[in-house]
């Protein structure tokens, strides 16, 4: 009998929302870069060029992290900072800022869990195809290679992607992100794709990282029929399959959903499958809120549709509905028996500095509480969550919306750069430190293992 790894208190953000120094360094363009050049794509027209310029305050947002009381960070790498053309010769000044970084987060007793993917492809891959083109298979694993090997004696914890079901929708399918293709092959081309690069990934972790935990991050949301009509009902079965399952199912089993499986298939080639299915050691979720589904008339036949009256919803609309977190939680624990780390959790709220120089950001607070309190009835009903990370540690570029929604735990002003910890990051760190009791020290979440 072994006593189960205690649980993971973290907070997430990814490169391009935070980093900025877009220009700097060696970094080239990104798809996202290009992708907001183009007049009204983002509230504001807002760019990420600055973002919080966390390329230039990583050490004081360490320490905000280490004040916290976190156990772990997770963060992006920029794809095009450490190779700006996405393949070929690689840029010494972006991978010595990720060198920093890994270091200072060890300094200060935290641990870097690296996500290697979160949409910021580089523009020169873009113009070459991007994620319809199949070659981006052996790019990934290449640029997979380099990072493994300047970081694997001081990272372990690996993920290859980051919500492959929402860049590869919203950019390939419907056209909402970049690269603002609308096509149905594109879309299918993409999610093949996506999951050849992660099932080359893996093996190259595997070879290259010794001790590697390997994980991918999906979002994952029931999906509901808006109404009782036959057209949502099966609508929100569409979105599902796209959404929910278009990346864990072949990745867990090597096959694509039934669902999915007709249109997938001309850009299968034999022993792909096998490829797409490695092992892998965890399953990371980001979830936020259920879906309500409406049948629409865009290639995939559904679209967002509004909550029912009596569900509550957060400051920018999203239901807020804890018990759909833990049917979540616990679906995922008996279709993919594999640990469970939850990646991003978190809400918008409508943050005002107050008199005192404080946020006091109450509706965030009680929706970690009630979100938080879902995931521990998961775990009490048998689903192996090991770790939970905030969405997200500080106010960023939260993609199409710019800087309008504020999703961190820590206020930024984007005019001066100043960080300022909000209440919720106050309770956030009590709550971990609760954790971390004398009379308990591993936390309330171990349970043995045979």
């Amino acid at each position: 009998m072994t006593t189960r790894p205690r649980f993971v208190w973290g907070a997430s953000t990814s490169a391009f929302q935070i980093e900025g120094a877009a220009h700097r360094d060696g970094r080239a363009d990104s798809i996202w870069d290009v992708y907001l050049r183009a007049p009204g794509r983002v509230s504001h027209n807002d760019t990420a060029d600055i973002a919080c310029d966390h390329y230039h305050r990583y050490a004081d947002d360490v320490t905000l992290m280490r004040d916290l009381g976190l156990d772990a960070y997770r963060f992006s790498i920029a794809w095009p900072r450490v190779l700006p053309q996405g393949r070929g010769a690689a840029n010494e000044a972006g991978l010595a800022f990720y060198d920093r970084l890994i270091d200072a987060l060890l300094a200060a007793g935290i641990e870097p869990w690296l996500c290697l993917y979160h949409w910021d492809l580089p523009q020169a891959l873009g113009e070459l195809g991007g994620w319809q083109n199949r070659d981006i298979a052996g790019w990934f694993a290449d640029y997979t290679a380099l990072v493994a090997r300047r970081y694997g004696d001081r990272v372990k914890r690996f993920a290859t992607f980051n919500e492959p079901g929402v860049f590869t929708l919203f950019g390939y399918g419907l056209g909402w992100h970049a690269p603002g293709v609308a096509d149905k092959a594109a879309l299918h081309q993409a999610i093949h794709h996506v999951n050849l690069s992660h099932g080359r990934a893996v093996d190259v972790l595997r070879r290259d990282v010794v001790g590697a935990s390997i994980g991918a991050i999906h979002n994952r949301q029931p999906c509901y029929p808006c109404t009782s009509s036959p057209e949502d009902a099966a609508a929100a079965l569409r979105l599902a399959a796209y959404w929910n399952d278009a990346f864990p199912f072949p990745q867990a089993f090597a096959c694509y959903p039934p669902a999915l499986r007709d249109a997938v298939t001309p850009y299968v080639r034999p022993d792909d499958m096998a490829q797409i299915g490695r092992p892998v050691d965890w399953f990371g979720l980001n979830h936020y809120s259920p879906h309500y589904v409406k049948a629409d008339t865009n290639l995939i036949g559904a679209s967002f549709g509004p909550p029912p009256q009596a569900v509550p919803r957060s400051a920018i609309g999203w239901p807020v509905v804890p018990d759909a977190f833990r049917e979540t939680l616990v679906d995922i624990d008996q279709r993919f028996r594999i640990p469970i780390y939850v990646m991003e959790n978190g809400t918008a709220a409508a943050d005002v500095i107050d008199p005192a120089g404080d946020i006091q950001d109450d509706d965030r607070i009680r929706y970690l509480k009630a979100y938080i309190t879902a995931m521990e009835q998961a775990i009490a009903a048998g689903a192996d969550v090991r770790g939970y990370f905030v969405w997200s540690l500080m106010d960023n570029f939260e993609w199409g919306a710019g800087y309008s929604q504020r999703f961190g735990i820590v206020y930024v002003d984007h005019a001066t750069q100043r960080r300022i910890p909000k209440a919720s990051a106050r309770w956030y760190a009590e709550m971990i430190a609760a954790r971390r009791s004398p009379d308990d020290p591993a936390g309330p979440h171990n349970r043995a293992e045979e």
